[in-house]
């Protein structure tokens, strides 16, 4: 059997977008490596990284840049309330998101209910391109997988259109 091929890094998806990048959260605590450190300053002081550290090197660029070109990079995170630190933290953040160009709602699980989403998190492409980023259950960041299957490309679609209709823009969202 052949060997399936690594999922795109977030550098290749967003480079090959051409209308828009939809990113759906699901998690209410993500214990990713690299964000240790900035994350543990903001637990102890409220601080956050300025958008010229080496923290948003890689992300804000990006975004800047594909953003640029026309296309509409969307983040939309489904939170429980009250909200986890880590959420606090992902909030104090978020205004470097938006000056990239993100732009950023903000759903309370309760009214998500109703909703037929994906058991992951992931990022859509132009409605071609899953990325699913696979979490252990202690918040670990696994390995990405990806599909172009059409319908896990529609339940995305439609998952992230019914929770972008549903939320609260960033700017009114209060935690």
């Amino acid at each position: 059997m052949p060997q399936r091929p690594p999922a795109p890094s977030f550098e290749e998806l967003l480079d090959s977008a051409q209308a828009h990048a939809l990113h759906l959260e699901l998690r209410d605590v993500y214990a990713v490596g690299e964000e240790r450190e900035v994350y543990d300053a903001f637990l102890r002081d409220g601080s956050v990284p300025a958008d010229d550290s080496d923290y948003w090197s890689g992300w804000l660029p990006l975004v800047q840049r594909t953003v640029a070109r026309g296309v509409k990079v969307r983040r939309a995170r489904i939170v429980s309330e009250p909200v986890t630190d880590y959420i606090r933290f992902e909030h104090a953040i978020t205004d470097a998101n938006l000056r990239a160009g993100e732009q950023v709602r903000w759903l309370p699980r309760r009214r998500a209910s109703t909703l037929a989403l994906p058991g992951n998190d992931f990022w859509l492409i132009d409605d071609r391109i899953v990325r699913w980023n696979l979490f252990s259950g202690d918040g670990q960041a696994l390995e990405p997988d990806h599909t172009d299957d059409p319908s896990a490309v529609k339940l995305c679609v439609e998952a992230f259109r019914s929770v972008w209709d549903l939320a609260t823009d960033h700017a009114d969202y209060r935690i």
